[in-house]
């Protein structure tokens, strides 16, 4: 029990120094990104921050809800990303705290850090002071369907995550083994290496 409670508090503090390098080159890089650009840019880029969010959570979720059985068939016929597929299921719940805390969180901030940067240019278009009623009023409103948008998103996700886990998990594994094919990175090796020690 000490021995794990070791092994969290370490898995705790990697993931805690991860996250704080990672907001901080999502924030310089979504602020360089929007100044500069115009507004109309500057929402997109606050869209494509929310389906990233999006998108991490639910394979978060799908990596918790997924069997490993369906892979090893797939595996013992040696289709690509199968191994990778094992791997993410196996350290599941790694994979999720990855996807949903690290990600997921990083992206909802960042979101929010993004939307009132747009809000600011465009209350600036329309000939607004800062501080003003409408750009209070607006700031609200573009926050309200920001959040909107990361929920409704995030159910819509869920759903596909609970009933196509095997599916979503296997298109991830595939990306990532692609992915460790043209960059001669081992992406998942870490995590392949605490399978094995479990076991």
């Amino acid at each position: 029990m000490d021995n794990q409670f070791k092994k969290s508090v370490k898995f705790s503090l990697s993931i805690a120094v991860i996250t704080f390098v990672l907001a901080a080159i999502f924030s310089v890089i979504s602020t360089s990104a929007l100044s500069g650009v115009i507004w109309v840019a500057g929402i997109l880029i606050v869209l494509a921050i929310v389906f990233i969010g999006v998108i991490f959570d639910m394979l978060g979720i799908a990596a918790t809800a997924a069997q490993e059985t369906p892979f090893h068939s797939m595996a013992s016929e040696k289709i690509r990303g199968a191994k990778e597929a094992i791997i993410i299921v196996r350290n599941a719940d790694r994979f999720a705290s990855f996807c949903n805390d690290v990600i997921g969180d990083i992206s909802g901030i960042v979101s929010g850090t993004a939307s009132t940067v747009v809000v600011l240019q465009i209350v600036n278009v329309l000939g607004h002071d800062d501080g003003s009623t409408f750009q209070l009023v607006f700031s609200v409103f573009v926050t309200s369907v920001v959040a909107a948008l990361t929920v409704g998103g995030k159910a819509l996700g869920k759903y596909f995550a609970i009933h196509s886990s095997t599916k979503v998990i296997f298109t991830t594994a595939r990306l990532i083994a692609w992915v460790e094919d043209k960059t001669k990175i081992n992406i998942l090796s870490s995590a392949s290496n605490h399978a094995r020690k479990s076991r």
